[in-house]
């Protein structure tokens, strides 16, 4: 461990580096795009010193906590865990992509300075250990990505950009009531207001600190803001439009990072706080989970726009991660862990590849592209390398998470794990479509002549799509750092709740044996 606070300085750097961007003349855009990439860089790098100092199994660590608003019982309270971890990394990993891929951006010092607010926010939401923290950490990422719609979108990108903020914004209500809640009924029991996740997780998960009514209307407090982030079915319909209409970069951020604030809510505040709450209404999740996971398919094969196949695709994915934490179980827990990352890496790699495609035609539809394998072959070959990648093909990081999560809720929920296969079969349904509608046959008219990637676009796209099939072969990296804490929240939940953790693969000892 170490007295320097890495994660402050993950949070503060790029703030600073937003305000350092107000300083530059808008006259010099290449001092703008330098202190972009110095920025972000400097955040990976700060990031992958914090991954080498990372200590699988010890808990909460590099803890940085002051007083903010003493006399609301309010402070600056930031750690890290696995469980929060590669989501930072991912953080990390992907804004310098992101700005990369948006170097001919028009106004790019406005551009430049909201990416950098949202990244200090992302930053924050999942560092912040004080509820209150995450809360303003958790609404203040909708200002700068509403900015980025807005601004810098494609069609209605006016529209897309007030339905998300209306959407999310709505959902965060009931989250900021239910944090109050907890915060004063705590004080009504033990005589002190604090908004420290440890103490409230502590106290509000102990046996009759809260009756199981009182603990159901919470947890669904948050579960409701937590949803509509995701987002859960049938809380979606704000993604198909923001994804659809914002820039490329915006895209690679929302459907990387920002969606899994939700999943990430549930897994550090709403199952540990309530347990048994969690554990009761774990069928409702479970059934969203699943319903998510065939509509997001179904709908993306019915899509005639290359882009909101891509979002569609993530309505479903995100369902597999919901389906593998509230399988409460390790695998599924892991699996749905290792898929926020993977999802992360594949999905946003596929949002550059179309909107390069955009660059190029300035057009998402479908039957405008044919044949771009022979008349582009480098981006054909990526783009197929890529759909494989997101569908879950053996040797991607895609497979690893969604096979642990299905395994995982086989374990405890065996005909929702059923169910929620044939979304990988659906998977592959409406992305090789894609594929073949857009990658094979001839090329005519303005395909024939369409220009190839470059070494820029090859920078933002190779890197993903190596990471993931590097997890896809190697997984144990992340897999190592989120056992420890996987486990001991479902010690939590054991604990805590008339939840049995089953074994790690029941009936396998008793096969072994019958040999």
């Amino acid at each position: 461990m170490t007295d320097f606070p890495i994660l402050t300085t993950l949070v503060l750097l790029p703030a600073a580096g937003a305000l350092l961007t107000l300083l530059v003349p808008a006259r010099r855009p290449e001092l703008v795009r330098a202190l972009g990439y110095g920025v972000t860089v400097a955040t990976l790098g700060v990031t992958g010193y914090l991954v080498t100092r990372f200590e699988a199994g010890a808990g909460i660590q590099f803890v940085s906590t002051h007083w903010w608003m003493e006399t609301l019982g309010v402070r600056w309270t930031l750690g890290v865990d696995g469980v929060s971890l590669f989501m930072v990394v991912l953080t990390a990993v992907l804004f310098p992509i992101g700005l990369l891929a948006s170097a001919e951006v028009d106004r790019p010092k406005a551009f430049l300075f909201w990416v950098l607010v949202l990244e200090a926010a992302l930053m924050g939401v999942f560092l912040a250990l004080d509820l209150v923290l995450f809360f303003v950490f958790f609404e203040f990422t909708l200002v700068p990505m509403y900015f980025l719609i807005a601004g810098w979108g494609h069609g209605n990108r006016r529209y897309a950009a007030m339905k998300f903020f209306i959407f999310t914004m709505a959902g965060s209500a009931f989250l900021f009531a239910g944090i109050l809640a907890v915060g004063f009924l705590h004080r009504r029991d033990v005589g002190f207001l604090t908004f420290d996740a440890g103490v409230l997780t502590e106290w509000a998960s102990s046996p009759g600190a809260l009756s199981s009514g009182t603990a159901r209307v919470l947890f669904l407090a948050f579960a409701v803001a937590f949803a509509v982030k995701v987002p859960l079915f049938p809380f979606h319909t704000w993604l198909p439009d923001a994804h659809t209409d914002a820039p490329t970069a915006g895209s690679v951020v929302l459907a990387g990072v920002l969606l899994k604030m939700g999943t990430y809510g549930f897994l550090r505040f709403a199952i540990p706080m309530f347990p048994q709450a969690a554990v009761d209404l774990s069928w409702l999740l479970l059934v969203l989970a699943v319903v998510g996971i065939t509509y997001g398919a179904v709908v993306a094969a019915m899509q005639p726009n290359i882009k909101r196949i891509v979002a569609y695709s993530s309505v479903a994915h995100l369902g597999f991660v919901v389906l593998g934490i509230f399988a409460l179980t390790a695998e599924g827990i892991q699996g749905g862990l290792f898929t926020m990352v993977s999802h992360g890496l594949t999905t946003g790699a596929l949002f550059l590849l179309v909107g390069m495609l955009h660059d190029r035609r300035h057009t998402y539809d479908v039957a405008q592209y044919r044949g771009l394998w022979k008349a582009v072959p480098v981006f054909g070959g990526l783009f197929v390398a890529t759909a494989f990648a997101s569908i879950g093909l053996p040797g991607f990081s895609g497979f690893v998470g969604e096979f642990l999560a299905l395994l995982g809720a086989f374990v405890t929920s065996r005909w929702y794990a059923v169910v929620a296969t044939t979304g990988v079969i659906l998977a592959a349904v409406y992305l090789l479509w894609a594929v073949q509608r857009t990658v094979t046959g001839e090329p005519d008219g303005d395909n024939a002549g369409m220009r190839d990637l470059g070494p820029r676009e090859l920078c933002t796209v190779v890197p993903l799509l190596a990471l993931s099939l590097f997890l896809g072969f190697h997984p144990s990296p992340v897999l190592d750092r989120m056992e420890p804490d996987v486990d001991r929240l479902l010690e939590h939940v054991e604990a805590r709740s008339d939840h049995d953790v089953p074994s790690p693969a029941p009936g396998v000892e008793e096969a072994e044996a019958g040999r």
